[in-house]
């Protein structure tokens, strides 16, 4: 039954249009509050304590058009145009329309952009434009994610607390402003840093350490005395300290060896989907500060990768292997066990790895070789069928001259 309407509340935003459509009001002690439209909200006597409540609104409100000026302003740079010239949208020349924004980060795209349907463009300080209103800026690609998020502002993820369809340990340990949805579970002796997300589905085993900030996406699951630093992500389905793919061979059969170690994801690390990591045998599998790892990879166990690699989808790591900082792995490279590769290190796409890579050196091909010594061999490669052809009159000549000398000797004979 609707509760009898008092006294009304208009909620008005009191934040910039830039980063959120929720609005919220604060409902005095001895009052209950509904809310009946996207900005008005009633209440009466009902509640004992101060509650906030929040009030979303509708996307279209905030997706007014900007002047070029406006724009100008918003991202700090040069304008070099029309300063009234209203602008409806913004998308990267692939998808601009008429009236949009868009943008250029490197010379050779501007021919591209001021063909485009584009109103006006965001460009580096690098790009020289014509025919075309445009906005000079240091960093475009910070400068058009404020425009963007201006006309397609980031969903907004409502405050849950601490669900009552979680399973949640009496043991385990949860700072303020921590948020766990439904469906969670929290075995004995964890700890949760303040601010964490944990979204639905996520299974957190005995004995885990996660950090402040840390946001765990649906699926995820932390094996026993995994340890979590501040501002780590991770994605859908990453297993994180499962056991390592080792077994004795014990009279004919495959045994287990011994899964005593855990998984330490350094601060500041992101793990993509369904990415696995293994525990380390005795001691820690270690991902380093700021390492950033894409969808599907593989890291085996006892590995310890440093501060700062990239690694992309697909790559596939044996254990034991470490690395040092700033390493980058392309899709698909493989890397045998016990290996180490050098800081700064660059792994092309699908290299095979079966030795230690020196630092700062680019390798790519299976074998992976370095990159002069691969390129050599790749156009030795490519020559192959014009070599064969050559090799053929070659063979052809030699066998006419042999043919001929033959004759020569039977005719002085």
């Amino acid at each position: 039954m609707e509760p009898k309407k008092g006294r009304k509340l208009i909620a008005k935003p009191v934040f910039s249009t830039f980063l959120s459509l929720t609005v919220s009001i604060q409902v005095p002690p001895g009052q209950f509050a509904i809310v009946t439209s996207w900005k008005k909200v009633y209440y009466n006597s009902r509640l004992r304590d101060p509650v906030y409540i929040y009030v979303k609104l509708p996307r279209e409100i905030f997706m007014t058009p900007l002047t070029l000026g406006d724009i100008a302003r918003m991202v700090d740079g040069q304008l070099s145009g029309d300063d009234s010239l209203e602008i409806t949208g913004a998308a990267i020349l692939r998808d601009v329309e008429e009236g949009e924004i868009s943008f250029v980060d490197r010379p050779e795209l501007v021919s591209r952009a001021t063909e485009s349907a584009a109103r006006a463009i965001l460009a580096s300080d690098k790009c020289e434009i014509e025919g075309i209103p445009y906005i000079t800026v240091p960093d475009v690609q910070k400068a058009f994610t404020l425009v963007v998020a201006h006309f397609s502002p980031p969903a907004v993820t409502e405050s849950v607390g601490i669900s009552p369809q979680a399973i949640i340990s009496p043991s385990a340990r949860l700072a303020e402003g921590v948020h766990i949805h439904p469906g969670t579970t929290i075995g004995d002796d964890v700890e949760i840093g303040s601010g964490t997300i944990i979204y639905p589905g996520v299974h957190i085993m005995t004995g885990c350490r996660i950090g402040e900030n840390v946001t765990l996406f649906p699926g995820v699951v932390l094996y026993e005395k995994t340890e979590v630093g501040p501002r780590c992500i991770l994605h859908s389905n990453a297993v994180i300290g499962a056991y390592g793919f080792g077994y004795d061979n014990i009279e004919g059969r495959h045994i287990l060896s011994a899964q005593l170690g855990n998984v330490i994801l350094e601060s500041d690390v992101e793990v993509g989907a369904t990415t696995t990591i293994d525990r380390g045998t005795y001691g820690p599998t270690v991902i380093g500060e700021g390492t950033k790892i894409d969808n599907r990879v593989m890291i085996g166990h006892n590995c310890i990768i440093g501060r700062h690699n990239i690694l992309c989808s697909q790559v596939g790591i044996a254990g034991s292997t470490t690395t040092g900082d700033y390493v980058v792995m392309g899709g698909q490279a493989g890397v045998r066990d016990h290996v180490h590769i050098g800081a700064g290190a660059t792994l092309g796409a699908k290299a095979g790895v079966p030795n230690d890579i020196p630092e700062g050196q680019f390798y790519f091909g299976s074998p992976a070789a370095p990159q002069r010594q691969m390129k050599l061999q790749l156009v030795s490669i490519i020559k192959l069928p014009e070599m064969r052809r050559t090799l053929k009159k070659l063979v052809k000549t030699v066998a006419q001259l042999e043919q001929a000398q033959q004759t020569a000797i039977g005719e002085e004979a």
